[in-house]
């Protein structure tokens, strides 16, 4: 535990300078207002949309979107506390970003997890990890040849984006309750079918 604080607090300083945007971002994916799932997917729509009109090359795309990260990386921390007003910030709003900050390194660490454990398969028990991986991509594979990358990348990013909003607004708990009930109906059905 004394390790995640260490590792929340260094992220709290390396994010710093964004901090007022990244509590707004957070706002704006929890849907804290009606209005806001709307505003995002109209974003993301607009901007895949200009993505398909322009039709820009794998090297054009990566390097436009690269400037893009440069141009934010340098304006946010000089222009969001004139836009948000940094002097205000309050106790709430420290103990949100720090929070937000634990979750980040929460999450960093489950996905490092994943990794380990893939690789741990991998020495372990290596058929087991070679016929999951080839189903695995050959499944991804067919899914890539059946739907167009960009529409893919599309719904991939909107529902990356829409997620903690599902989740914070218990939807996902919701529907993941109804699948199973369903699929325990399912399965007393096909019991009773068998006796």
């Amino acid at each position: 535990m004394p390790q995640l604080a260490a590792e929340t607090s260094s992220l709290e300083e390396q994010l710093q300078g964004w901090g007022e945007v990244i509590l707004m971002t957070d706002k704006v994916l929890r849907w804290e207002r009606a209005w806001f799932p709307l505003a995002l997917m109209s974003v993301v729509s607009f901007s895949f949309l200009m993505i398909y009109y322009l039709d820009p090359s794998v090297l054009s795309g990566v390097s436009c979107f690269v400037m893009f990260l440069c141009l934010a990386d340098y304006l946010v921390p000089a222009l969001a506390p004139r836009i948000f007003g940094s002097n205000k910030w309050t106790t709430e709003q420290q103990q949100r970003f720090h929070e937000i900050c634990r979750n980040l390194v929460k999450s960093r660490r489950r996905i490092v997890g994943w990794w380990k454990r893939l690789f741990t398969l991998k020495e372990e028990k290596p058929k087991m990890y070679f016929m999951t991986m080839l189903f695995t991509l050959a499944v991804v594979a067919w899914i890539g040849q059946q739907v167009h990358n960009l529409f893919l990348t599309y719904l991939i990013v909107s529902f990356l984006l829409l997620f903690p909003g599902l989740n914070q607004h218990g939807i996902i708990t919701k529907y993941i309750g109804m699948a199973k009930r369903e699929i325990n109906k399912l399965l007393k059905h096909k019991e009773k079918k068998n006796e």
